[in-house]
């Protein structure tokens, strides 16, 4: 996949309006991509700014690793791997719009509200299913894909800002989004 060739900035910023789609025995769950964040090797934030760990060691892996990891001690959030082997850098998938599995989806969350359904990474990663188990997967190889737009999404206006819920780094621009899209985690 093409997508994955460029450098994290421009992965993460690309990735907007491709689909997150995961197929588990429940049934298939999928998402438009609305909003990420990028993690690079040399930022504070980054969970492999200080060294490889067993934690981490996925995002170390070749571009298109999935790196799943708990947080706050109660919500998992999902990251692809972004550059080549042995340089720790990720996308972290912020929010999807839901188009596929919604009434899955709802049962997950223990919520009708389709707006709140995956608008946080720990919310999608609840909403699609996904699981630790799924650490260490590759995005083009199992059942837990990203597959191209649906829809031109050329003239949909993107966001750059800084990035939500850190503090390290919380100045760079990282951050991605589709303007005015009513199923990102915030403004």
């Amino acid at each position: 996949m093409d997508l994955l060739t460029s450098d994290t900035l421009t992965i993460a910023k690309n990735l907007l309006g491709y689909r997150l789609v995961h197929e588990s025995d429940e049934g298939i769950t999928a998402g438009i991509i609305v909003e990420t964040e990028a993690y690079l090797q040399d930022d504070p934030a980054c969970h492999a700014y200080r060294k490889k760990s067993a934690r981490n060691a996925p995002m170390f892996g070749a571009a298109g690793t999935i790196y799943v990891y708990q947080i706050y001690g109660m919500h998992f959030c999902v990251n692809i791997a972004t550059n080549q082997k042995d340089i720790g850098e990720a996308v972290l998938i912020r929010a999807l719009e839901p188009i596929e599995g919604i009434d899955l989806m709802e049962k997950r969350r223990k919520s009708n509200v389709l707006k709140n359904l995956c608008s946080g990474p720990g919310k999608l990663v609840q909403a699609m299913g996904i699981h630790k188990g799924m650490n260490d997967w590759h995005i083009l190889e199992g059942n837990l894909k990203i597959l191209p737009p649906l829809s031109d999404y050329s003239q949909t206006s993107v966001v750059t800002t800084t990035r939500i819920g850190i503090t390290q780094g919380a100045e760079l621009p990282y951050r991605f989004y589709f303007k005015g899209n009513s199923f990102i985690s915030k403004k």
